[in-house]
């Protein structure tokens, strides 16, 4: 039986990761495409009709929902609101939701407006859902047995989008972690054997985002990149040949684990791959603080000289600070934003610690009694959904000041400055696009013309060129992400 099967994900709200106030500046719509829906539409009948709506690049129009046969929407925490909105429209309009995703698979009993939940990855339960879809009897809820086989995971349908409404396309090569910190839910949706597709299934995917017209940026979107470090340096490898017989110009971001520091190796073909950044969890300068949520392997280890060590590499730390443990005390604040500066640490994503559904925080949290709400993924969101130990008004309120802190422009570029005397350029470089230009020059008037924080801006430039003109186009990069950060720091 032929279906019209909409495809739609949710709009995400202003965060660190949304990125959404530097799009005026490099001309693009948002910053990451839908990899999931992308993956779940190649799982559907070729013979099909689909329709994607990203609701981070257009609205969605009744007339695309009364087309449908069925809306698939997926959604992460952070999406509920945007989420709760397209699952009404449809209901309205008489259109079955079936919901996958994050969201749905830690929290499917809190969405009775859904024809059917998807608790799980999906591979496995694609079959049976598309024969029920077919013959009209979905059911309520498809959980997959068990964690899939993602060699057997199909290319992503990169046709269903346009690629140049993003900054960046993604591409997975692994899920799940071996590492299993209290407050993450990773270990609990993916798992802590790290599951990974063969060299093969990357480079086809990559080629794949090379068909669709793609040159830029490609974030490789795994939990820890290295969860398995000898088939990630296979990967590598393959990725090294790639590039070469290509003759690909792209760089990659990724996120991974410190132990990078302790594999010499991994970290050299990963340079030579044309990695230029890692997001790595530190979470807290204190010790104390990393042993309460078992974030074992950053501890025992001097972590500035770690974050200079990358650096030093040619590759770029961004890296994810948390308050509100159990041991931080108010000088904590401090502490994270001397380390921060101090480690040339430019993206520090800083959020308070939340308790999400799943996690060994969650269930520890809940049988202490401490548990007072829902999280809403949002880590720019300065609301507590469990008792901590400090006050909480100290908490919250030493949160705001730290972000404001070390997103004010000083002290940005500061930190920006003493990143660029670590960085050692190394590696295959990016050509550079007409786009770059483009948006160096709109940085230009929106920074150094139009917004506050003109003076400090014109001296980063101008210090960046003096001094490290090998890396001029990182520091402009620098600029333009700061401008984001600067104004989601303004509204908390």
């Amino acid at each position: 039986m032929h279906m019209n099967i909409l495809l739609v994900s949710p709009r995400t709200p202003d965060t660190f990761w949304s990125f959404s106030h530097v799009m005026r500046l490099v001309g693009r719509k948002s910053a990451f495409p839908p990899l999931g829906l992308l993956t779940v539409g190649a799982m559907l009948p070729r013979a099909w009709s689909l329709r994607l709506v990203d609701l981070n690049v257009r609205p969605l129009a009744d007339a695309d929902i009364r087309w449908a046969d069925a809306v698939f929407l997926s959604a992460m925490i952070v999406h509920e609101p945007s989420a709760r909105e397209v699952m009404a429209r449809a209901n309205a309009l008489g259109k079955p939701v079936v919901a996958g995703g994050p969201l749905f698979t830690t929290g499917a009993e809190r969405f009775p407006e859904a024809a059917c939940c998807v608790v799980g990855e999906a591979e496995d339960i694609m079959p049976a859902l598309v024969a029920d879809l077919s013959a009209g009897r979905l059911r309520a809820r498809y959980q997959a047995p068990e964690r899939p086989d993602v060699t057997k995971t199909p290319l992503p349908r990169w046709d269903l989008i346009n690629v140049h409404d993003y900054v960046t396309m993604s591409v997975q090569f692994s899920r799940g972690c071996p590492f299993d910190c209290e407050f993450c839910d990773i270990t609990a949706v993916y798992g802590r054997v790290p599951r990974v597709k063969t060299p093969e299934q990357v480079i086809a995917e990559l080629d794949a985002v090379l068909a669709a017209g793609w040159t830029g940026a490609i974030f490789i979107v795994d939990d820890n990149f290295i969860g398995n470090r000898a088939r990630a340096k296979t990967l590598l490898r393959a990725m090294i040949a790639w590039r070469r017989e290509r003759r690909a110009a792209m760089n990659f971001t990724t996120e991974a684990s410190m132990n990078l520091v302790d594999d010499p190796e991994l970290l050299d073909l990963m340079v030579r791959a044309g990695f230029k950044n890692v997001f790595i969890g530190i979470e807290s300068p204190q010790e104390e603080s990393l042993k309460e949520c078992r974030k074992v392997q950053n501890t025992r280890r001097d972590l500035v000289a770690a974050v200079r060590q990358v650096h030093n590499s040619g590759i770029q730390v961004m890296a994810g600070f948390i308050v509100g443990f159990d041991s931080d005390r108010e000088g904590i604040f401090e502490q994270q934003r001397r380390f921060i500066q101090e480690a040339g640490v430019v993206t520090a994503m800083v959020g308070l610690l939340t308790a999400l559904p799943g996690t060994r925080l969650f269930t520890r949290l809940t049988a202490e009694g401490r548990m007072v709400g829902r999280s809403t993924g949002n880590n720019l969101d300065a609301v507590l959904n469990f008792v901590p130990t400090l006050d909480p008004a100290v908490l919250t309120e030493g949160y705001r000041r730290l972000v404001k802190d070390l997103y004010a422009p000083r002290a940005y570029y500061q930190r920006a400055l003493s990143f660029l005397r670590d960085y050692r350029p190394a590696g295959p470089r990016s050509r550079p696009h007409m786009g770059d230009m483009l948006a160096f020059l709109r940085s230009l008037w929106v920074m150094g013309v139009a917004e506050p924080g003109r003076r400090e801006f014109w001296k980063f430039l101008c210090r960046s060129w003096v001094s490290h003109r090998g890396a001029f186009a990182e520091a402009v990069e620098l600029a333009i992400r700061g401008y984001h950060f600067r104004a989601v720091a303004d509204r908390l």
